[in-house]
């Protein structure tokens, strides 16, 4: 064989080996990666499970936090100091991630400094392990879960209220609340004077029959999901024919009917919730209990205002809490101010020449939320359109996804089932990851 021969054959034998190389070093390669995949998809795994489970632990302690730390002069087993409810969420979220086989799990609340946090964060650190020509390194692989409380189901209706328990009134066969059907009379008697005849399509509906067209139907923008339907509180009314829309719309509101949702023009509820404490408003003499947690000097405004505008004590003295902490003088970030917080513009529409005025201001609160309640008919919806406003309420039939709101919410309502007050609302709180 020649030399030129022999030459290109070596060449070519250093050829392969380089190709056998370089594949080698592919698979190695793609054998790392498909480790570290590998390893983020188990990583992300601990976290969820992680973050859920410690945002459960959460929940189950939430109403805990708010309830009074001594009853009688002696402690109260069922509070709950903020470090001990944070512990056992810690806990719960390692532990979980732990038995999902994460090693390195850090966990944070980013709004731990807060009375009542809502947010747990769940961090794994775990590597992943790659062997190369014997030797074994490790590849850095953090993944990151989020989990917060939300208002649930429970909590959107017209929370704690369940069903209308009776008695009813009948209007073309339909039940409904007797004073209900006493201004839908009204409301017809106008309409059949202008020449147009109502007909009651539906009225109460309870929990259950909900739960029917729901299963039949579940669409939760056309039919409400069971515990967020305010049919079942016997003051809606779904009305007809389609030619009484533009009167409905012209006429109904100034006979206090509301529409309760845009895209529903045959959807009207009765505003005057006549005492309901289902909805926050006050029962007999629509003042109640003023709560004990109320600085004894702001208790005479809220009753006044509670008893003036029939909004329940306890669910103004929570606002109060949630919004200042009862400080007359508070100014938040973004302007609010005094013990309600209202923005200038708001305060004007009310007539509150004086925000930090806290008798007017907390009169001011009572008026709003007054009306909200009658808007929205629940007191999840009212709450937090005083916090994010009435425009982003009415868009969805919602609590908005804003995490401020949200938490706002159901700190609220928190605050007021475990103060006590089980007849006005509990807190129906959903776990959801967010991140």
């Amino acid at each position: 064989m020649s030399a030129d021969g022999r030459d290109e054959q070596g060449q070519a034998l250093l050829l392969l080996v380089a190709a056998m190389c370089a594949a080698l070093v592919a698979a190695l390669v793609l054998g790392a990666i498909a480790r570290g995949v590998g390893q983020h998809g188990r990583n992300q795994r601990a976290a969820d499970l992680g973050a859920l489970a410690g945002a459960r632990a959460m929940r189950a302690s939430y109403d805990r936090l708010f309830a009074p730390a001594m009853l009688a002069g002696r402690p109260n087993p069922l509070h709950l100091e903020r470090a001990d409810y944070l512990a056992r969420a810690r806990a719960r979220a390692v532990t979980t991630a732990r038995l999902n086989d994460a090693v390195h799990v850090l966990v944070a609340f980013p709004d731990g400094g807060s009375a009542a946090p809502t947010r747990i964060r769940v961090t794994v650190r775990d590597p992943a392990v790659v062997e190369v020509a014997g030797r074994r390194a490790s590849t850095p692989v953090v993944t990151v879960a989020e989990a917060a409380l939300a208002p649930g189901a429970d909590a959107l209706g017209a929370p704690g209220a369940g069903d209308y328990p009776g008695p009813f009134a009948y209007r073309q066969g339909k039940p409904m609340r007797p004073d209900v059907a006493l201004a839908f009379d009204r409301l017809a008697d106008a309409a059949a004077r202008d020449g147009i005849a109502l007909i009651v399509v539906s009225a109460f509906r309870s929990s259950a029959e909900q739960a029917r067209l729901f299963a039949a139907h579940p669409d939760p923008k056309w039919v409400a999901p069971p515990g967020h339907s305010l049919h079942r509180l016997g003051t809606e009314l779904d009305l007809g024919p389609a030619s009484a829309y533009p009167w409905l719309a012209a006429h109904a509101p100034a006979m206090h009917w509301i529409l309760r949702y845009s895209w529903e023009p045959w959807h009207w509820g009765w505003s005057v919730n006549a005492g309901t404490r289902s909805v926050g408003f006050g029962g007999g003499d629509g003042r109640g209990a003023v709560p004990a947690f109320v600085p004894p000097r702001f208790a005479p405004a809220i009753a006044s205002a509670a008893q003036r505008w029939n909004v329940g004590a306890a669910l103004l003295a929570a606002q109060l809490y949630a919004e200042s902490g009862f400080n007359p003088f508070a100014v938040s970030p973004a302007g609010a101010q005094g013990i309600a917080q209202f923005m200038p513009g708001t305060a004007r529409t009310l007539g509150l020449a004086n925000p930090f005025d806290a008798p007017s201001a907390i009169d001011a609160q009572a008026h709003l939320m007054r009306d909200l309640l009658r808007r929205f008919g629940s007191v999840t919806l009212a709450l937090a359109a005083y916090n994010a406003g009435s425009g982003a309420v009415a868009a969805c039939g919602c609590v908005p996804p804003y995490p401020q709101t949200q938490a706002y919410v159901i700190r609220i309502l928190g605050l007021l089932h475990g103060a006590g007050d089980t007849a006005g609302v509990v807190t129906g709180l959903d776990v959801r990851l967010v991140r």
